[in-house]
């Protein structure tokens, strides 16, 4: 077992861009495990973002693939977004909706909200699967709005070109360019192809940012950060990534909402009200799936 921290400082002086690295942790869903970056032991959260897991990439022989249960959800937005593979989201909203590379699945959790995650109709033979899952804290005010989902083909998503990289506008506005998803603070979430010596300007009109590296590698301020790397931006101090390879990288970030609770699948303001969606699933009193009985527990710990 590797015993590299979760993060690093990063002592680049006051002038430097770089202010935390943040390596993943593994963690198993039952059988399948994700790279998690956020909530980090000393980043709970960058802007919105208070969680953050990269799934795969992975192949599945035939028959099998993703299986998440029917499980609760308050005080968040989800939203998958996947490079490879396809996955079904069923939620207790009614909505059934195949989400597949490129296009967006905005969940709205609110006051409360049950959904699955399973294999597509890709089960019955080899699919590989690769994506990004995050949650952004919904701000003071609207934690106890009514659920919604809503789903955005990826021909509706904003590409840019931004010197020589390529980019899809997931949420927010920036670059020049709005997405159509809906946000609910301000929110960057983008994701960036840079080729092998090419170079990209993050925008500074966020308070808070950071970038994954998905694959490939680039630099900042004379400093490599490699696949599966986090980097945490200082406010206001402008940063160009520069790509040693051919580079995918996300790019999140925007205003902080404020300090928030998370356990388990449950992100509020308040302490009182986790309790009473604790209580709330242990008493069966979120709605449910309509024909599907499953359902995942609720833990002892978070």
């Amino acid at each position: 077992m590797s015993t590299q921290p979760a993060f690093e400082p990063v002592c680049s002086g006051t002038s430097g861009p770089v202010t935390l690295r943040i390596s993943p942790r593994p963690r198993d869903l039952g059988g399948f495990t994700v790279r998690r970056l956020l909530p980090a032991p000393e980043r709970r959260m960058v802007g919105p973002f208070i969680f953050f897991d990269e799934m795969g990439p992975a192949v599945f022989p035939p028959g099998e693939g993703i299986d998440v249960r029917p499980h609760p959800h308050i005080g968040i937005a989800t939203i998958t977004y996947l490079f490879d593979g396809e996955i079904m989201h069923r939620d207790s909203l009614g909505y059934a909706q195949p989400i597949r590379p490129g296009a967006v699945n905005l969940m709205t959790a609110g006051r409360g909200i049950v959904h699955s995650e399973r294999a597509g109709s890709d089960r019955d033979v080899e699919a590989s699967m690769h994506g990004i899952q995050s949650w952004i804290a919904l701000p003071d005010g609207m934690e106890e709005i009514a659920p919604a989902f809503a789903h955005t083909p990826a021909d509706q998503l904003p590409e840019i070109a931004a010197g020589g990289a390529t980019l899809r506008l997931i949420l927010g506005e920036a670059f020049g360019a709005v997405s159509p998803v809906r946000t609910y603070s301000k929110t960057l979430y983008a994701e960036a192809l840079v080729p092998a010596g090419e170079r990209l300007a993050l925008p500074l009109e966020f308070t808070e940012r950071a970038v994954y590296v998905v694959s490939g590698s680039v630099t900042v301020d004379g400093e490599e950060y490699g696949t599966g790397l986090m980097a945490v931006f200082r406010t206001g101090a402008p940063a160009e990534l520069v790509a040693t390879a051919d580079t995918r990288l996300m790019l999140i970030g925007g205003e902080p909402v404020g300090g928030r609770t998370i356990w388990w699948n449950f992100v509020s303001s308040s302490k009182q009200r986790i309790e009473q969606a604790k209580s709330d699933w242990r008493e069966g009193r979120f709605d449910r799936i309509e024909g599907d009985d499953e359902f995942i527990p609720l833990p002892e710990s978070s």
